[in-house]
């Protein structure tokens, strides 16, 4: 359980991550479910890869409160940012 704790934090704050953003800039928004899915794997990847990248970000780890804290961090920030690509790249196709 220890083990899943992170990667189940950074999924959810990946969705939460993606619909602030999505709500936060207009032109990005791809409405609800879309913003909730591209955040979920934008949390669950990009939280990952921020753990890999910056291992010191994890320090604690687990169910340390710093632990929590940095999955959610990561999270929703791998969430809004793969939101903000998926909108902006959606934008550019559709203005041509």
């Amino acid at each position: 359980m220890e083990t899943l704790l992170p990667i189940l934090i950074q999924l959810i704050s990946g969705a939460v991550g993606g619909n602030v953003a999505g709500k936060s800039v207009p032109s990005l928004d791809q409405g609800t479910l879309i913003n909730s899915i591209g955040g979920l794997l934008g949390g669950g990847i990009g939280g990952q890869i921020i753990s890999a990248v910056l291992p010191g970000l994890l320090a604690g780890g687990g169910l340390s409160v710093s632990g929590i804290l940095s999955s959610l961090v990561s999270g929703g920030v791998g969430g809004g940012l793969l939101l903000a690509i998926i909108g902006a790249v959606k934008n550019a196709m559709g203005s041509r």
